[in-house]
């Protein structure tokens, strides 16, 4: 999966320029990161085929997906959660056991300091279009035996045909999932499970089975692997 690399706001944060340094973080924000992220919503007013243009995933609703502790830290220690990059599609290149993850086409997310990630996670957790649909969910957080959530994830849901519910375990395609309930909102998790082209319509996640109970139970399931992790 091939990337193209480009020197956009990513590269000025890697360059040291403090988001701190004007008074208007927003436009810093802007400034800075959305070289990378869509930070309003307009890329769905765009034909489908955005979706292979993006460098990052969309944050114009991270006020109603993130937890604001996660997004702090996670800004000063950033790790890869999609293995395969924004758009899969870019990133693979054939091998001889079938088509792999060219990981030298991954750019890396800035590191920011304390003061720089406590303004940005700041700012994006303003960021809440999508109140109404979060207002909107039932889901409670509840439990789940660990067989019946592996065997659901993975042999009834498919799941882990694009995700990974371990480390190394799992499909490359979507985001990795055992850290998801550390950084998700819990109505954010079931919401988006449920009508996943509500909240971006050139998502590549499918409809799965929108039933309350059986987007409850994919939810419980994170809450238990989430949990579990360091």
């Amino acid at each position: 999966m091939k990337r193209r690399l480009t020197l956009g706001a990513a590269a000025v944060l890697a360059l040291g320029v403090p988001l701190a340094a004007h008074a208007d973080v927003a436009g810093d924000v802007k400034q800075q990161c959305g070289s990378c992220h869509a930070l309003d919503h307009d890329y769905a007013k765009a034909p489908t085929h955005e979706r292979a243009e993006r460098k990052a995933p969309p944050l114009d609703f991270a006020g109603n997906k993130f937890r604001r502790e996660w997004l702090f830290s996670w800004l000063q220690n950033p790790v890869r959660l999609r293995p395969a990059g924004a758009f899969p599609p870019a990133h693979a290149k054939p091998s001889a056991d079938g088509d792999v993850v060219d990981t030298a086409t991954l750019a890396k997310h800035p590191v920011l300091d304390a003061a720089q990630a406590g303004k940005v996670a700041d700012y994006l957790m303003t960021l809440t279009p999508f109140d109404t649909l979060i207002k909107a969910e039932t889901y409670q957080p509840g439990t789940i035996a660990q067989r019946m959530g592996q065997m659901n994830f993975g042999k009834f849901k498919g799941c882990d045909g694009c995700h990974q519910d371990a480390p190394d375990k799992g499909g490359v395609s979507g985001p990795e999932l055992y850290t998801a309930w550390q950084r998700l909102q819990p109505a954010f998790i079931s919401a988006y499970i449920a009508q996943p082209a509500a909240w971006d319509p050139h998502t590549m996640m499918p409809v799965g089975d929108a039933n309350a109970a059986a987007v409850h139970k994919l939810a419980n399931y994170l809450k238990l692997i989430g949990e579990k992790q360091p």
